[in-house]
C-alpha cells in the first residue's frame, strides 16, 4: 500500500509565498517522476510542475519564474515553493508520483488527496 500525504496549503494574499510538501509513503521500491497538478472548480485537471527522478523539471507556462518544485529524495518528499501568489493560481493542488511498490510490479501513478490553496484578499 502507498499513500501521498500534502501538506502546506491555505488561504494566503495575492503576492504572497506558500511551501506545499508531499510524503510517499508505504510499500516503495522505486520512485519514479514527482510532480504537482491542480484544479479549479470547472476546469480540468492540469499540470504544474514535475521533477522527474534525475531532477529534470518542467513547469506549466503561468507559472514559471513563480513557483520551484523540489525533491528531497531520501525521504520520498516532494514540495512545491509557491511565490508571488496571484488570484487565479486558487485551486485543489494534488501531488502526484510515479511508484514501484515491488519488484515484479510496473510502476503507477499515485495521487494525493488534495490540499486547498485560495489566494484572495
Amino acid at each position: 500500500q502507498v499513500q501521498l500525504v500534502e501538506s502546506g496549503g491555505g488561504l494566503v494574499l495575492p503576492g504572497g509565498s506558500l511551501r506545499l510538501s508531499c510524503v510517499a509513503s508505504g510499500s516503495i521500491v522505486s520512485v519514479y517522476d514527482m510532480g504537482w497538478y491542480r484544479q479549479a472548480p470547472g476546469n480540468q485537471r492540469e499540470l504544474v510542475a514535475v521533477m522527474t527522478s534525475i531532477g529534470n523539471t518542467n513547469y506549466e507556462d503561468s507559472v514559471k519564474g513563480r513557483f520551484t518544485i523540489s525533491r528531497d529524495y531520501a525521504k520520498n518528499t516532494v514540495y512545491l515553493q509557491m511565490n508571488t501568489l496571484k488570484p487565479e493560481d486558487t485551486a485543489v493542488y494534488y501531488c502526484n508520483a510515479g511508484i514501484k511498490s515491488a519488484p515484479y510490479r510496473p510502476q503507477y501513478q499515485y495521487w494525493g488527496q488534495g490540499t486547498q490553496v485560495t489566494v484572495s484578499s
